[in-house]
């Protein structure tokens, strides 16, 4: 078996083995493949030329260090329970360390995978609160924002220590819900509500929803977990993650 970054020609395998994982549809994928993909940041692990598991980062960075978000982990059907993950990860670990990052987050997409994760020296982290409410009157005044104001913006929010996501991240982001601009907070549909945390039942109401969920900045609960490269400390805040 060989691990490398993917050729052109590996487009649809790569596909093919992310819808056999995950079941996400083929608009979810053209967004993802158009918008953040590269090759600079996929990894694959191929038996006779085929991709056999796969997993893929996103640029970050922490007080100004590089970190990667590792995104969309995958292993084809018949080819798991034989380590194959775990040695992907651990190939590319000491891929990013050569690169320079700093650190590697991920997002796990179900807690089953976490007692695996910090097997491989993963770490819980980035505190967050989760919580559920109704839509109420009146509404708050929101504004759809391109990716490039979001990111500008949302360094104001973002909490000491939070992980700045910015370029692919956005993109990809843009591409699948609109990103929104308020007085006062940001928010990204499914994903995050920076500052304001009471304007939420105003802005389901702006949206036209009867009931959300929202997740802030908060202790309640980790939400991610971490693999420092250097000695670079836990990032404390993880706000955009597209593993769910």
């Amino acid at each position: 078996m060989r691990i490398d970054d993917p050729s052109e020609a590996q487009l649809p395998e790569l596909r093919a083995l992310w819808k056999e994982a995950f079941g996400d549809d083929d608009d979810f994928l053209d967004a993802f493949f158009s918008a953040a993909f590269s090759p600079d940041r996929c990894r694959c692990l191929t038996e006779d030329g085929r991709v056999v598991a796969a997993l893929y980062w996103f640029d970050c960075r922490l007080d100004g260090r590089p970190l990667a978000y590792l995104y969309a982990v995958a292993t084809a059907r018949h080819f798991r329970r034989r380590g194959l993950c775990r040695r992907l990860m651990e190939s590319t670990r000491e891929l990013l360390r050569e690169l320079g990052y700093a650190g590697i987050v991920l997002v796990p997409g179900e807690k089953s995978l976490v007692p695996m994760y910090a097997r491989m020296g993963y770490s819980p982290c980035c505190g967050v609160r989760e919580f559920s409410c109704r839509a109420a009157h009146p509404p708050v005044t929101l504004r759809a924002v391109e990716p490039r104001e979001f990111a500008a913006l949302r360094r104001q929010y973002l909490p000491k220590g939070g992980v700045i996501q910015e370029g692919e991240n956005l993109d990809f982001l843009a591409a699948t819900t609109r990103l929104y601009a308020g007085e006062d907070f940001l928010y990204v549909p499914g994903q995050e509500l920076l500052g304001r945390a009471d304007a939420a039942p105003g802005i389901l109401t702006a949206l036209g929803q009867e009931r959300g969920t929202f997740r802030t900045p908060g202790d309640e609960k980790s939400f991610a977990m971490y693999l420092p490269l250097t000695d670079a400390p836990a990032p404390a805040y993880f706000g955009l993650a597209f593993d769910e």
